[in-house]
């Protein structure tokens, strides 16, 4: 059974609920589980090379910010991806999961110049930030010839979505060159004019709460300042344009909407010359492959009633699910209750907050939700959970990290797991939080100082 279709990809979900219930993967002793469904991803990946199928030349690299997992990205490096990384960590984990250097993209707004020279020195393709950061590459380039591609991001200051933080082309963004400040294209096709080197622009609007016409009109607009600066310079130094990621994720049913075909169409609409095969294309989705693949499972410990609203209190809130509890307008989830046994549990309904295990009030998953009778024992799943949740952990409260599971269904409906990544013990979040520097603090107030380690005397 593969999983691209909404219904196969339910169907495979709820499968796999029962059968981690089953092999206690999720149980009161392991209360709380990430589940990845490895068909719906690779289904994602063909959808989006489908949809980019033409005469450009595209490599679509994935972000792996949005789920920063070593064999989650070896699946995405099996199944043809590049990696766009941010931060030495992300760009240590694409290496650790097999992406060779030419199938890297480096973006980050605080590059040093260790990083720098790391990527020069072995072809890994960089979009700069700005033209401090591009002075910086001057001097590291002096006396010999870049090896792989280089970019200028550049923001087209077209607006936010739905979701400021989100919107990375406001007239104030803090990424790229804002176009539309006085003297900024003048700016821009002189620093291509000087530097031979410089042949890429990287365009990004933003992610989820971005509709896709607003998306599409900042790709228009690097499309449009790449055919002034060749057409000025008298030659196609430009060739190659990064049109970022972002498309949004449907939150609210099982639906894929909107599709890489209609992200597609909208830009052959805006900007029809992008995809005649004179530039190479590069994209940088992230939350959109994963996000309809995962599945947070928690037990429900107790279950209680305050000013006559049921409460579900379950073992998923902050730690995993940072941002809809922060912002539960923005990043709504949808929710299933299960009974003990893993099975989708039918009957009257309640309405219910789902609260986490955070110690602070607004820890809620979800809010006033009309679900079946929750009691004890139950299951209660976080849909659409893919991306950011399984990786980006809270340590609020030192509460552990989860462990996250790869899983298949066959065409009988049987069940196979792979284990992603093991869940951390309560001993591993006490070393993690200075268990070898213990005494410090008290040998530093007794005059006692204690060794510093190796790398922090240097």
């Amino acid at each position: 059974m593969t999983s691209g279709s909404p219904h196969q990809r339910s169907s495979a979900r709820e499968a796999a609920l029962a059968r981690a219930v089953k092999d206690g993967l999720l149980g009161p002793q392991v209360p709380l589980v990430g589940l990845l469904d490895v068909d719906g991803v690779l289904a994602a990946v063909e959808a989006l090379n489908e949809a980019f199928e033409g005469p450009a030349v595209v490599q679509h690299t994935f972000a792996v910010k949005a789920c920063g997992l070593v064999p989650v990205l070896r699946l995405l490096a099996e199944a043809g991806m590049g990696c766009e990384v941010a931060s030495p960590g992300e760009l240590e984990q694409a290496l650790a999961a097999g992406f060779t250097y030419d199938r890297l993209v480096f973006d980050s707004p605080a590059k040093t110049v260790e990083e720098l020279e790391f990527a020069l020195a072995h072809g890994i393709a960089i979009n700069l930030d700005n033209f401090q950061e591009m002075a910086r590459v001057d001097g590291l380039l002096t006396g010999r010839e870049a090896s792989g591609p280089i970019g200028l991001r550049v923001n087209p200051q077209v607006g936010a979505g739905a979701i400021g933080a989100m919107s990375t082309a406001t007239a104030t963004s803090k990424f790229g060159v804002a176009l539309r400040d006085a003297g900024a294209v003048e700016a821009v096709i002189e620093a291509f004019a000087r530097r031979p080197w410089l042949n890429r622009l990287h365009a990004h609007v933003g992610s989820q709460g971005c509709p896709l016409p607003l998306i599409a009109h900042g790709v228009r607009a690097a499309y449009e300042l790449a055919e002034r600066i060749n057409t000025e310079l008298g030659r196609a130094q430009i060739t190659g344009l990064d049109i970022g990621g972002g498309l949004p994720v449907n939150f609210d049913s099982e639906d894929d909407r909107p599709t890489y075909a209609d992200y597609v169409a909208e830009l052959r609409a805006a900007a029809p010359g992008l995809f005649d095969g004179r530039y190479a294309l590069i994209t940088e989705f992230g939350r959109s492959l994963l996000a309809k693949s995962g599945t947070i499972g928690s037990i429900v410990e107790y279950t209680k009633s305050a000013g006559g609203r049921r409460i579900a209190v379950t073992h998923a809130g902050a730690q995993v699910a940072t941002r809809t509890v922060f912002m539960p307008d923005a990043w709504p989830l949808r929710v299933g209750v299960f009974d003990a046994a893993g099975r989708p549990k039918q009957g009257p309904t309640e309405v219910v907050d789902i609260a986490g295990p955070c110690c602070f009030a607004g820890d809620l998953t979800a809010t006033g939700r009309e679900l079946p009778a929750v009691e004890p024992g139950d299951v209660v799943a976080l849909y659409d959970t893919g991306a950011y949740y399984f990786s980006s952990h809270f340590s609020y409260n030192s509460l552990p990290r989860s462990a996250v599971y790869g899983y298949q269904t066959d065409s009988g409906g049987q069940v196979a797991f792979a284990l992603v990544r093991e869940a951390q013990s309560v001993r591993g979040v006490v070393e993690e939080s200075g268990l070898s520097q213990v005494d410090a603090l008290v040998a530093l107030r007794s005059g006692n100082a204690v060794e510093q380690p190796k790398e922090m005397a240097e």
